[in-house]
């Protein structure tokens, strides 16, 4: 995809969000809303969208106006429905903590998860991170072919957070059910009650075991996660309480784990598009780290997140109203032409490559950002170091993508690859 502009002709009113394919493919969309009304309304849901990368960073800057103190899109009896189950199960129920609070409250959480996910055990952990990639690859390579969403890029990242939570690495797949559950609310548009049930019974299964694990690491500490977050106050603060804990690991946990896979699955799918740049990353290891940058802020992982407006503000001149939910668009500000030259191309040697805002901006920065990227490099480098002539094995799902109106969860993922010599 290269074309500099891509809704030639077309407005706002010609697309819906909430179309699959559109919602799979919004790029055209989010240019015909960049270039005739940069922050609207979308007919269907009332949700207000901003698409434009400095508007994007004033609403992230200004948490007094644009608030993370919103409720999740399941509400009144449905919402009761799920709390209940947990509740009743001996669960604990939602709390804001990190990404629902703003400053100051947020600070005391922010300053906790910062002392846990440092430079330094990052840099401790990437033998461990290489090797489980290299693990991965070992198990596929042999047959020439993969699933690969299914037997690469959702593993990855599901084995490092899953070990670390004391399950083991052949128990991926429990993790990957207690991520999707914890998800499944509010990325997917309107749950059934049995969704809602279904799901709420998995997050309280997911509940239970991290309070045992919590509870022996208070009496035995590893050097894990979990141990960090228990022990992460210093002596005059403290402690997180159960509830606090049971809440940053929910956040944790689908943060850091689908959007990463997101992330890894739509850098393939960017190689599978220009085979070109397989050899040019083999040959130059310095373009590892632009390339992931350009990844990043092409195929944006978190789309949008949500914010609530605490007053009646105006912004590039649409009027929100107070309590307004409000969008905030990471994917479209990545591709807003007012910033990045060409937005619709691939490059990963553009000047700015690094300006991308798929992290965030301001106080709400991802906490997981440095775990994510050396994620992302030790994927890429291996990858492109043991396979070659990486191609679709089968044609991609139409649409590519599971609707979401957060995310962009991959469907089937197939591919097939020489060895590289």
């Amino acid at each position: 995809m290269s074309a500099e502009t891509l809704a030639a002709g077309q407005s706002p009113s010609d697309f819906s969000y909430v179309d699959p394919d559109v919602n799979s493919n919004p790029w055209a969309f989010f240019e015909s809303v960049q270039r005739e009304c940069p922050v609207y309304q979308i007919p269907e849901t009332g949700t207000f969208i901003v698409t434009k990368y400095e508007d994007l960073r004033h609403v992230l800057r200004n948490h007094e106006i644009f608030s993370s103190t919103v409720t999740a899109s399941a509400t009144g009896s449905d919402q009761d429905i799920g709390q209940k189950i947990i509740r009743e199960g001996g669960g604990w129920a939602p709390v804001s903590t990190l990404q629902r609070t703003d400053p100051p409250v947020h600070g005391r959480y922010r300053k906790l998860l910062d002392r846990v996910f440092t430079i330094k055990r990052v840099r401790e952990m990437t033998p461990y991170i290489d090797q489980v990639s290299n693990d991965l690859i070992d198990s596929w390579i042999d047959a020439g072919e993969c699933e690969f969403n299914n037997d690469f890029a959702m593993p990855m990242p599901g084995i490092i957070i899953a070990e670390q939570l004391g399950l083991g690495r052949d128990e991926v797949a429990r993790f990957k059910r207690w991520a999707d559950a914890m998800l499944g609310v509010g990325s997917s548009g309107m749950p059934t009650e049995d969704d809602i049930r279904a799901n709420a019974e998995t997050e309280l299964e997911a509940q239970l075991y991290l309070a045992e694990v919590f509870e022996d690491r208070r009496q035995n500490p590893k050097d894990d996660l979990m141990s960090a977050l228990v022990h992460a106050h210093g002596d005059d603060e403290e402690p997180l309480t159960m509830q606090e804990l049971q809440s940053l690991m929910h956040q944790l946990i689908t943060g850091g784990f689908e959007t990463t896979q997101s992330a890894i699955d739509h850098g393939m799918w960017t190689l599978v598009r220009f085979p070109e740049l397989v050899t040019r990353l083999r040959e130059n290891d310095a373009l590892i780290k632009p390339f992931i940058e350009e990844v990043l802020r092409w195929e944006s992982p978190v789309q949008f997140l949500a914010r609530r407006t605490t007053q009646d503000v105006e912004l590039s001149g649409t009027l929100i109203p107070e309590n307004s939910m409000v969008m905030v668009g990471y994917a479209p500000a990545n591709r807003d032409a007012d910033k990045f030259a060409c937005p619709h191309q691939f490059d990963m040697e553009r000047k700015n490559v690094g300006a991308h805002l798929a992290f965030g901006s301001g106080a709400h920065f991802c906490v997981g950002a440095l775990l994510a990227r050396q994620e992302m490099i030790s994927a890429f480098r291996l990858l492109v170091a043991r396979l070659d002539n990486i191609r679709l094995s089968r044609p991609l799902p139409t649409p590519v993508h599971h609707f979401s109106m957060f995310f962009q969860p991959m469907h089937d993922f197939h591919i097939a690859f020489d060895r590289a010599s």
